[in-house]
C-alpha cells in the first residue's frame, strides 16, 4: 500500500497526532549487538487510551507468553522516567509541529544508571532532516525524516583488583595478595537515531538507533519496521 499526503503538503508542517483507543502498529524490530549478536521480534503497539498529555499503550510481543507491557508515553511519543529522582524527558523523537529544520535537544544527567556507570551524560540534538519516500513491509510511504546525534560521557564506578602469587624459597611457599583500587575512568562514546514519520500512520514507520564506543566502533543497533498498522474502530 502506499499512504500519505503528496511531499509538498507535509513539508510545511505537520501537527500532532491524532491517537485513539484502539489505534495499532505492528513492527518488525530487529536487535544487532557486537559483531554476531543478532535478534529479530514482531511487535504490536496498541493504544489503551489518549489524553491531552499523554498515550497510554501497550505493546505484546508476537508468540510470547508473556504478558504485555502497559506504558505511558507523552502525547507527541516522548518517553520519560524517574532520574535521580525526578521524573525525565529521556527520548523525545517529535517536537510538534514538525517543519523543515526544526531542532530540539534532550539532555540528561543520571547518577548510577548501571553497576558499570558511577555517572552518565547525554544531550543528543534531534533535527527535521526534511522529506523522502521510504518502503517497509507496510508499503510506500512519503515521510518526514527526524535524526538525532549526541555524545554521552560517563565515569566508570571505581573497582578493586586482586592479584595473588605463590613464591616458593627453600622449600617453603607463601601466598601474597596484592589489592588494588582502580578509578575513577571516564568512557565516552556517540548515539545516532533516525525516525521516518507519516503524519496520517500518526507514528514512525521506520526507526533506527545506534551506539557507538569511544574507538567509534559501532556496539548496537535498533531498526524498527512497520509491518501494518489500523485505525482504532476499522
Amino acid at each position: 500500500m502506499s499512504l500519505a499526503l503528496p511531499l509538498s503538503a507535509i513539508a510545511q508542517s505537520a501537527p500532532a497526532p491524532d491517537v485513539r483507543p484502539g489505534d495499532t502498529w505492528t513492527y518488525t524490530s530487529t536487535s544487532e549487538r557486537g559483531p554476531s549478536g543478532w535478534n529479530q521480534t514482531h511487535e504490536q503497539v496498541t493504544v489503551l487510551r489518549a489524553t491531552p498529555s499523554h498515550i497510554y499503550f501497550e505493546s505484546k510481543i508476537s508468540g510470547s507468553t508473556q504478558a504485555p507491557r502497559e506504558v505511558i508515553a507523552g502525547a507527541d511519543w516522548s518517553r520519560e522516567r524517574s532520574v535521580n529522582g525526578t521524573d525525565t524527558v529521556v527520548n523525545r523523537p517529535f517536537a510538534f509541529p514538525l517543519s523543515r529544520g526544526k531542532s530540539w535537544t534532550v539532555e540528561c544527567a543520571e547518577q548510577h544508571p548501571n553497576r558499570v556507570f558511577a555517572s552518565q551524560k547525554w544531550n543528543p540534538q534531534y533535527r527535521v532532516v526534511g522529506t523522502e519516500t521510504v518502503e517497509v513491509p507496510a508499503g510506500k510511504f512519503q515521510v518526514i525524516k527526524i535524526e538525532a546525534e549526541g555524545d554521552w560521557v560517563a565515569q566508570l564506578e571505581p573497582r578493586r583488583t586482586v592479584t595473588q602469587a605463590t613464591p616458593v624459597e627453600q622449600g617453603d611457599t607463601a601466598m601474597i595478595t596484592h589489592a588494588q583500587r582502580i578509578g575513577p575512568v571516564q568512557a565516552t562514546g556517540r548515539r545516532y537515531k533516525a525516525f521516518w514519520y507519516v503524519p496520517e500512520v500518526g507514528r514512525w514507520v521506520k526507526s533506527v538507533e545506534e551506539y557507538y564506543g569511544s574507538n567509534g566502533v559501532r556496539n548496537e543497533r535498533y531498526t524498527t519496521e512497520l509491518e501494518s498498522f489500523k485505525k482504532g474502530g476499522q
